[in-house]
């Protein structure tokens, strides 16, 4: 199919951007990767009449660490992240997930930022930036403000951005020392959505959990907050019986639906079974180092 008949515009600076948003609002969409909104068009899911091409807007693609967090900008591809070695050697959920979103083709153009503001249930990337306590910087007419990524998805494909903002930035906390981490994701076959996905952080203090996050993929409609579960490790000395309860919690807050992928109670002891393989990994990281 092809998609309706829209206006294209590609401005060159943030500002010319955000000026052709506060204009057309609703009728706008920002293109980055296109990953996910160009075959929304081309289904007529989406019919914006205008699209806003921001990839000839410079310094947009970093991948930076500040003092206290991960620095990615709105253009920064998926590859690039797979590669970094700030990933591979401090952030090992993100390490994990980054190789696994959908297949090479989507990761050499798909962005971190574009998944977070398409809001996909099955997205990857939201259930990791859960996990891991992420903020956006969003800018628009009355300048920039801050979203944790826990507010900011509020239903299937829907956010707290306004029509007249972009993400600018994303801002992962960076992890103490004793640290791990990971993303186990079930697929049908490389490059399809999931059908469960769990990615898990663990943080270790005087030999006790320190902050644990768990977000879930796939199971609801939206990426889900394990926080009940988190809630549960805080404090707690880490091993099995921790690990099986905080798993347990994870699955119960789980809203899987019976479909071609799987039922929902499948998907449910697929999603106890991740958590728990996963707080082991991160467990086996954070004490390694």
């Amino acid at each position: 199919m092809y998609s309706a008949p829209f206006e294209y515009a590609a401005p060159t600076t943030l500002e010319e951007a955000l000026s052709l948003l506060e204009e057309h609002g609703e009728d706008a969409r920002v293109l980055a990767g296109g990953q996910s909104l160009i075959p929304l068009m081309k289904l007529r899911f989406a019919t914006p009449a205008l699209l806003i091409d921001i990839n000839r807007i410079p310094d947009l693609d970093y991948v930076e660490e500040s003092a206290d967090d991960l620095l990615i900008g709105p253009l920064a591809r998926n590859n690039a992240l797979a590669d970094s070695a700030a990933l591979k050697e401090r952030y090992p959920t993100m390490a994990a997930a980054a190789p696994l979103i959908s297949d090479p083709v989507v990761r050499n153009l798909g962005t971190l930022a574009g998944s977070l503001a398409h809001a996909d249930p099955a997205g990857d990337w939201g259930s990791v930036m859960l996990s891991l306590g992420a903020r956006v910087a969003v800018t628009g007419p009355s300048g920039e403000r801050e979203i944790p990524v826990a507010e900011l998805f509020q239903g299937p494909f829907t956010t707290a951005l306004e029509p007249t903002e972009v993400i600018t930035e994303v801002r992962v906390p960076k992890p103490s020392d004793r640290s791990g981490g990971t993303y186990l994701k079930l697929e049908r076959k490389v490059g399809d959505f999931a059908t469960v996905g769990a990615a898990v952080s663990l943080e270790l203090d005087d030999g006790h959990v320190g902050r644990a996050g768990i977000g879930l993929t796939a199971l609801g409609p939206q990426n889900l907050h394990a926080k009940t579960a988190e809630e549960a490790l805080a404090g707690a000395e880490p091993g099995e019986e921790a690990f099986d309860e905080a798993a347990r919690l994870a699955a119960d807050a789980a809203e899987p639906v019976s479909d071609l992928r799987g039922s929902a109670d499948y998907k449910r002891e697929t999603a106890r079974v991740f958590v728990r393989r996963g707080l082991a990994a991160a467990h086996e990281t954070a004490t390694a180092t």
